[in-house]
């Protein structure tokens, strides 16, 4: 994913998480917040519970490629943070993915459309 797309600092990721709305699923929580730019950024939290530090990436990793995938259907304007829950470790990427889709849709950021950058 290309850095512009990717949240960096703690700071944005505590404001997502403390100001934004939030959406839950058995494996993911997804939180977002609008953020005025013409692109949605993500961020990924993969607590320390879920494994050691090749787990945790490996769920990140694949998170990460299935929001690349979707780019084109996720409205613009926001940040989001998604959040792995403990199902997420056993999870396959296909879980992960419909998951993460689910989340999008509940939310109102799904364009089934399809919106080109």
């Amino acid at each position: 994913m290309k850095r512009k797309y990717r949240l960096r600092r703690n700071s944005d990721f505590r404001r997502v998480r403390h100001v934004g709305e939030s959406n839950a699923s058995p494996i993911l929580v997804l939180a977002f917040l609008r953020n005025n730019l013409a692109h949605s950024r993500f961020g990924f939290v993969v607590n320390k519970q879920l494994g050691k530090a090749v787990q945790r990436n490996k769920i990140k990793r694949r998170l990460r490629e299935a929001a690349r995938l979707r780019l084109s259907h996720i409205q613009t304007g926001y940040d989001l943070v998604f959040i792995a829950r403990k199902r997420a470790a056993n999870a396959k990427y296909a879980e992960l993915a419909q998951s993460m889709e689910t989340l999008l849709k509940s939310a109102g950021l799904w364009s089934e459309s399809g919106c080109e950058e």
